[in-house]
């Protein structure tokens, strides 16, 4: 199963995230909005950051978790190549609990793509079946 595919919107990138359940579609989410700033392929995961969030739907949770991921790039001037993701329920809320590791941004040995300015509730969905999809658009 592929991780994740992009779909082009005016002015802005979408993408697709795909997974066997909630915690790998959102850790591919991650994944694939790193790939629009540049090649994950190329990012070490020497430092490892960890946060948890709650939010009251699902879509929420991805809004609020693709939001966390930008701000710890802004922040922390990092690029992010590994995702470990847990999510449950409690309470009629979603929990998620991250683990994100990646290494501080050097523009001599990482090709720059795309700025990501912010993350959109546009057209954001989570689908949960056999396979869960993730829909997202960021602002470029």
């Amino acid at each position: 199963m592929k991780k994740f595919e992009y779909f082009d919107v005016t002015a802005d990138i979408g993408f697709y995230a795909f997974g066997k359940n909630l915690n790998e579609a959102f850790e591919n989410a991650g994944l694939a909005m790193f790939n629009i700033i540049s090649d994950t392929d190329n990012i070490d995961s020497d430092k490892a950051i960890e946060f948890e969030i709650t939010s009251e739907d699902m879509v929420s949770l991805l809004y609020d978790y693709l939001e966390e991921l930008l701000f710890y790039h802004e922040v922390e001037f990092m690029l992010f190549s590994e995702f470990d993701i847990e999510i449950e329920e409690i309470d009629n809320n979603y929990n998620l609990k991250a683990i994100i590791k990646g290494e501080s941004i050097n523009w001599d040995k990482h090709e720059r793509d795309c700025e990501i300015k912010a993350v959109t509730f546009h057209q954001m969905e989570v689908n949960v079946g056999e396979v869960v999809e993730l829909k997202a658009i960021v602002d470029l």
